[in-house]
């Protein structure tokens, strides 16, 4: 069913355009002459509105519907219905000014070499969790890169730089000396004493980039296997 308000514009537009008489017009659209020669009161109260809510958005780009309806109501004292205001504001179709998201643009992430033998370079990490009591352990990894072999887990409450220094040295003696170490930033691995063990042991340290584990993805992965089996127990 048409409103009369829509068979008054149908009548308007066939005055305007086709030429007929208002009379022929309001026969034909079902409306009165008086209906037709109607102006409704409102009009520029609704375009001052249209005019406010267009230099609000105009001017705060970030402002939705809500805050320029406030700003409207408590900073200028208008007393128009939030309706009213509302549905001016979709006519004016500023509903639709969705802001695009900005793509991240995330750097490809280095592809890790394979050895080509067993110690050649060793990746290790630390886990942590919590005992049913509420006590927090850690673990470190060590794996080497080659066969994705785990060569230890060192477990306990405190895990110094000591006690990484006195687990690393545990698995050389039966798998010998690596050439390369891959860590990440953690304190334990940039600490003096790891670092002059290295050295005194002529083995290289290589740091990852602070927030790129991808880096570190072979001991990483091993890590989500342990978490996995931990779970399974």
């Amino acid at each position: 069913m048409i409103r009369p308000a829509q068979r008054r514009e149908l009548a308007v537009k066939a005055v305007a355009m086709k030429g007929v008489s208002i009379a022929l017009a309001c026969r034909a659209f079902g409306i009165s002459e008086t209906c037709y020669r109607y102006s409704p009161k409102m009009d520029e109260e609704n375009e001052q509105i249209a005019d406010l809510l267009l230099g609000l958005t105009a001017a705060k780009k970030t402002w939705g519907f809500g805050l320029c309806f406030l700003y409207l109501r408590n900073v200028q004292g208008h007393a128009w219905n939030h309706k009213r205001v509302y549905r001016i504001y979709r006519e004016l179709e500023l509903n639709l000014r969705i802001k695009p998201r900005k793509r991240l643009k995330r750097e490809k992430p280095d592809e890790l070499a394979v050895p080509e033998a067993p110690n050649e370079v060793w990746s290790m990490d630390f886990m942590a969790d919590r005992l049913g009591d509420g006590r927090q352990f850690r673990l470190l990894n060590v794996l080497d890169d080659f066969n994705r072999e785990g060569l230890g887990i060192e477990v306990d409450f405190s895990l110094p730089a000591e006690r990484v220094v006195r687990a690393l040295n545990q698995i050389i003696e039966w798998r010998g000396a690596p050439g390369t170490i891959r860590v990440d930033n953690g304190p334990e691995y940039v600490s003096g004493t790891l670092m002059e063990w290295a050295e005194n042991r002529g083995i290289a340290l290589t740091y990852i980039q602070p927030g790129k584990p991808q880096q570190n993805a072979y001991v990483e992965r091993y890590n989500e296997l342990c978490r996995e089996m931990g779970d399974g127990v």
